[in-house]
């Protein structure tokens, strides 16, 4: 059943989505960051924005690290051969074991809070 293995690492998980979400409240769009707390559907995780999150989900069998994120076109001119779209969602989805503890999630935020941090940003240029 999805929900016990979520259950049991609940407890020391949500404390630190949660302060990891107080870090980003008031630097992203209004309504986030989120706090995913549904261990019954086999999921928990973190929101950043619509475009950023980490989710620890549950199918019965395994749990898993699912980090979701947009990727940004940065080659632009150094693969000429092939097409990399800018904006196209990225789910990086890794098993990870039933008692992980704190540091590898504090290690699975940290990677999710360096893709959002090194997103590219839009710069506005006017000239007086």
């Amino acid at each position: 059943m999805p929900n016990q293995s979520l259950t049991a690492i609940r407890d020391r998980v949500l404390p630190l989505f949660q302060a990891a979400a107080d870090q980003y409240r008031g630097r992203v769009p209004q309504g986030y960051p989120n706090v995913v707390n549904e261990p019954e559907r086999g999921l928990i995780g973190l929101e950043i924005d619509p475009s950023y999150g980490l989710y620890l989900t549950s199918d019965g069998d395994g749990v898993y690290a699912e980090l979701y994120r947009r990727l940004p076109r940065t080659d632009a001119r150094s693969s000429a051969g092939r097409q990399k779209y800018a904006g196209m969602p990225f789910d990086d989805r890794r098993p990870i074991p039933a008692d992980i503890d704190e540091q590898a999630v504090r290690n699975l935020i940290a990677e999710i809070m360096h893709h959002y941090n090194m997103q590219p940003g839009l710069l506005y240029i006017t000239e007086d």
